[in-house]
Formats: C-alpha cells, sequence, structure tokens
C-alpha cells in the first residue's frame, strides 16, 4: 500500500488553485519543476490546517523543518487554467524526520505524485532535534490515513 499511487480519498488535506500561463512550459503543460512549488504552497496550507502557521508554528518550539529528499512522480499533465487540487499528508513520522505524501491531482485523476522528507533542526545550527510532541499531537490528531512510525 505505501508505494501504491495515491488516491484523492488518502488525504485528510487538500489545497485548491488555477494553473496560471507563466506556469506552463513551451509545450504548452504546467513546467515539472512548478509541482515542486505547488506542494511547497501545499505544505504550508497543511502546516496552517493543523495550527502551525509559518513561521511561528514550529519556531515557538525552537525549530522548524528543512528538506532532505524529493521525489515527483509524472503521471500526466496539468494545462493552463486547469483548477488542481494539491493534496497533502504526513505519511511517516519519525524521531527528527517526517516525509509527507502529495498528489496534484485533477478532478480525481492523479496527475502528479510527490514524497517529500524533512527533517527538524534547531533554528540556529540546524541541528537534527526530536519533532515537537505537541505537532506530533496534532497531525495524528489529523490524518485520516494514520502516519507510519520510525525510530529515526
Amino acid at each position: 500500500m505505501a508505494d501504491a499511487p495515491s488516491t484523492l480519498d488518502d488525504f485528510a488535506f487538500a489545497h485548491r488553485l488555477r494553473v496560471r500561463w507563466a506556469e506552463l512550459d513551451p509545450q504548452r503543460i504546467v513546467f515539472n519543476a512548478n509541482y515542486l512549488m505547488y506542494f511547497d504552497v501545499a505544505l504550508s496550507e497543511y502546516m496552517r490546517a493543523i495550527g502551525f502557521k509559518y513561521p511561528d508554528g514550529l519556531a515557538t518550539y525552537g525549530c522548524d523543518i528543512v528538506a532532505a529528499n524529493a521525489n515527483l512522480d509524472f503521471r500526466g499533465s496539468a494545462r493552463y487554467d486547469d483548477e488542481l487540487l494539491i493534496a497533502a499528508r504526513v505519511a511517516t513520522l519519525g524521531r527528527t524526520s517526517l516525509r509527507f505524501r502529495m498528489g496534484c491531482f485533477r478532478a480525481d485523476t492523479l496527475l502528479v505524485e510527490g514524497r517529500l522528507t524533512y527533517v527538524n533542526v534547531t533554528l540556529g545550527e540546524h541541528q537534527p532535534v526530536p519533532l515537537p510532541e505537541a505537532f506530533i499531537g496534532k497531525v495524528l490528531a489529523f490524518e485520516r490515513v494514520p502516519p507510519e512510525r520510525k525510530a529515526g
């Protein structure tokens, strides 16, 4: 199940956006790197939805999350003026890291799937630190599909 393509029902959170002309490539489809931007917007809105609005949400606990890895699987293309749902969920919670599953959907059709790994770090030195328990509690209460728990 972990590697099966996501469906919209897997996500408790989705953010709507409409494709703008400037986001297209010469093929008149969304340029591939823009999906990372879409996913970043959805992550910010996800954090707001669980009560950890950026930048203050995690900063209150002396930490922040930084990107460590990103993988995208392209299954279809979005075009100008498409209305998209950018879905986000925490799929894995570790001690100092977490992995988001992301989905870019047009209606119920999955166009792009992403797996984004973040490490929780101190604000100044960017040293890995455990995720705040308050954050973990909010994620567990919010998610439709319970995140996998890992020791790392």
